[in-house]
């Protein structure tokens, strides 16, 4: 028989962190993350998400066991852009068992209902400003940065119990390659041409970066209001995020753009720092503090994270100059040996960035699906 029960104590926190632990036991490509991160991510007073939308952690248990887990969460503030009654869930994990899939999804299903959603979408862990998306094709290589991994089966619990998909995020992956000398030239085109300038995140002191970030919050906002599943983040929201990041941010990686000195976009990729959490073990201590610090250099991909440009700034190729910077910089670094790029995640219907990735080289190596289900 399976129980499905709210996290309610430390001692079930703690149950619900650790269960991925146990379910990827002996899969070599899942990279554990930071227990303490993911304690900091589910404390209320600590995650600015709480402040405007409500969450609910379930476990299953069978034999008395934790056999799988699931988030459910409300977003007022996709809800207010949208304009819908959408719900999500995320953390799922499950043990490959129909009956505790379809459990902990009813509960996930009962508690949005409740709260007047009539749909559920996910998996999102909150949203898409988050991780998100379950991994269908590309078991067999870890996760980039920040980017999901899960079993081969779950495909078939979502199925199985009626998800359908929503939208598809892919992920290509792009080979180190000699960069031509004409890209340099193609971009000092472009810029001339297109009146603006691109200059690297200023890491000269606090102020010059705080002022900085709040450049790059306004165009996000901005560029990416269009976008499908786009969930407008709080200021807190969003520098929570950034402090989450800064300590693997490299300047180097991390681009603005302006025209006549107004804000005009922004870029950031950033090293694949799983390549040293999966040596950490999910711990900062006792050995983990020295892979975070002696292993930074040995890194040998990155992730394009996140390139955005307001509309009225965009066909000028500030997008082309960001990418040619980009590597260009990543194949002559001296510190960091970069030996290829994942560009993740964007959207199947995104026509211009896939046909920018492609055209670097690249090819869909993982893809990432959304899922829908109709509440009541």
């Amino acid at each position: 028989m399976i129980k499905i029960k709210p996290v309610i104590n430390k001692k079930e926190l703690k149950q619900f962190i650790m269960l991925p632990y146990k379910l990827y036991k002996d899969d070599p490509n899942w990279v554990p993350p930071l227990i303490m991160d993911q304690k900091n991510f589910f404390n209320p007073k600590k995650n600015p998400y709480y402040e405007h939308s409500e969450v609910k952690l379930f476990l299953a248990f069978k034999d008395e066991k934790v056999v799988g887990r699931i988030s459910a969460q409300t977003n007022t503030q996709h809800n207010k852009f949208h304009e819908d009654k959408v719900g999500f869930f995320g953390f799922f994990e499950s043990i490959n068992d129909q009956t505790v899939a379809d459990s902990l999804f009813t509960t996930a299903c009962d508690w949005l209902e409740k709260k007047g959603m009539d749909t559920m979408r996910g998996p999102m862990n909150f949203s898409t400003n988050d991780e998100c998306g379950l991994l269908v094709k590309g078991f067999d290589t870890p996760p980039f940065i920040m980017m999901l991994h899960n079993h081969k089966w779950y495909q078939e619990l979502y199925e199985g119990f009626g998800l359908t998909k929503e939208m598809d995020l892919l992920a290509y992956l792009i080979p180190k390659r000699p960069t031509p000398e004409r890209l340099q030239r193609i971009a000092d085109k472009l810029q001339k041409r297109g009146r603006f300038v691109v200059r690297e995140l200023s890491s000269k002191n606090k102020k010059e970066l705080r002022k900085d970030l709040q450049t790059v919050f306004k165009v996000y906002t901005k560029a990416w209001e269009r976008n499908w599943g786009f969930v407008p983040m709080t200021e807190k929201e969003f520098f929570h995020l950034i402090d989450s990041m800064i300590d693997v941010v490299r300047p180097e990686f991390f681009y603005l753009a302006f025209v006549n000195e107004q804000p005009a976009g922004f870029y950031v990729a950033l090293p694949d720092y799983n390549q040293i959490l999966m040596k950490m073990k999910g711990k900062l201590f006792p050995f983990g503090i020295f892979h975070a610090l002696f292993g930074k250099n040995k890194i040998t991909a990155m992730r394009v994270i996140t390139m955005g440009v307001i509309k009225e700034y965009q066909n000028r190729g500030i997008d082309t100059v960001f990418y040619t910077k980009n590597f260009i910089i990543a194949n002559e670094h001296k510190k960091m040996n970069i030996e290829n790029a994942e560009m993740s995640w964007i959207l199947e219907t995104n026509t211009m960035m896939n046909r920018i990735a492609t055209n670097l080289g690249g090819w869909v190596h993982k893809t990432y699906r959304i899922w829908d289900k109709k509440i009541g």
